[in-house]
């Protein structure tokens, strides 16, 4: 099986997301929620898919803005059921809206998304391992399994595994991290 640092390399749509986005960490409240709901998205389809269907999300849910998307109502829900450029699925639609809504939760508990992730990355003085995150992410999100968590948690760089440890970009990383 082939790892993504194999396939990712010059392809037009994983390239440029495996170069310069997985991985890396994000601290800004719209770059995590995009992450997570594309994550969600993702869910039964390819990575591919989604990614090339980045900007019809970006458009539909009004630039990952949580507060907006938070209040979204009838009106809302309805015009993304008819929205070609996403994914169409009711269940994945109302989690958007859900998650949105817990993340302004998380800004008067913990200050933030960022910050109740980096309150949650160290358990019993060890890093939280991939288990303990999606028990914690299925009681705090909705649409939250195993795949999903794993994931969005490895694009940011709280879980390892990313990339191969000999790939240009995990070396980039690891340089940046040292700094």
């Amino acid at each position: 099986m082939s790892a993504y640092c194999d396939i990712a390399p010059g392809h037009p749509v994983h390239g440029p997301y495996h170069a310069t986005e997985y991985g890396f960490p994000q601290r800004d409240e719209s770059v995590l929620f995009e992450r997570l709901l594309l994550e969600i998205n993702q869910a039964g389809l390819s990575w591919e898919t989604i990614l090339r269907k980045r900007e019809g999300f970006r458009a539909a849910y009004d630039g990952f803005d949580v507060d907006t998307v938070a209040a979204y109502g009838e009106a809302e829900r309805a015009r993304l059921m008819h929205d070609a450029g996403i994914i169409r699925n009711r269940l994945k639609i109302e989690a958007a809206i859900h998650n949105a809504q817990v993340i302004q939760g998380l800004r008067a508990s913990h200050g933030g998304f960022a910050q109740w992730l980096d309150a949650h990355a160290v358990e019993d003085g060890a890093p939280r391992d991939k288990a303990a995150w999606v028990k914690l992410f299925k009681k705090t999100f909705r649409f939250t399994g195993g795949e999903i968590t794993g994931e969005f948690l490895m694009s940011l760089g709280y879980l390892p595994g990313a990339h191969r440890p000999d790939c240009p970009v995990a070396i980039l990383l690891r340089d940046r991290a040292a700094r």
